[in-house]
Formats: C-alpha cells, structure tokens, sequence
C-alpha cells in the first residue's frame, strides 16, 4: 500500500519524472500526484510522493527535506492522513490571544 510524504516548495517547471528521479535514489516510488488547483488546473507547487515501505518514506524525509530541485530547496515531511487532520482541528478557527 505504500506511504505517502509531502513535498513542498516545488518549482513549476519541475516534473513528475524529476520527482520520481530524485525520491528513487532512497527507494521504490509507488506513485506521484502533482496538486492543482480544481479550477485552473495550474500546478500548485506541492505534492504527494507514495513510497512503497515506512521505512523509505522516513529516509526520504531525513534525507530530501532541504535538498534543491528545479533551483529552490524543497520541503518533504511525512503526510498527514484526511482523517487525522480532521481529528485534530477544533472547530475554533484560527483565532489567537485577545481575538473576539
């Protein structure tokens, strides 16, 4: 089934096939999804890297978080499942100290 990680800060001239170039030096790429906006289908410089084991997921973070692809440092930490991410939210919004 694989794990997904997130990597962000991509270039918009990088391509799925640098992606799985670069992530396929630490181990078996399952897949990659490029993330575009719903409307304009223009790429939306992040995206989602399926590793195919836990274990090469984790290097990927250790080892691709901060290296240069398509001239910019890109950011890669492990993803955070839908249903996780909805667990954690309150439902307060994004109010800080002293807001009403």
């Amino acid at each position: 089934m694989g794990v997904e990680i997130y990597v962000g800060q991509l270039s918009g001239t990088v391509t799925e096939n640098e992606v799985s170039k670069l992530f396929s030096v630490v181990g078996t790429v399952e897949s990659i999804h490029m993330v575009k906006d719903a409307e304009t289908g223009t790429f939306r410089g992040c995206g989602y890297v399926r590793m195919s084991t836990e274990d090469e997921a984790r290097e990927a973070v250790n080892l691709m978080n901060g290296a240069m692809l398509g001239g910019r440092l890109i950011t890669v930490k492990m993803s955070v499942k839908q249903n996780e991410r909805k667990a954690g939210q309150s439902g307060s919004g994004p109010k800080g100290k002293g807001s009403r």
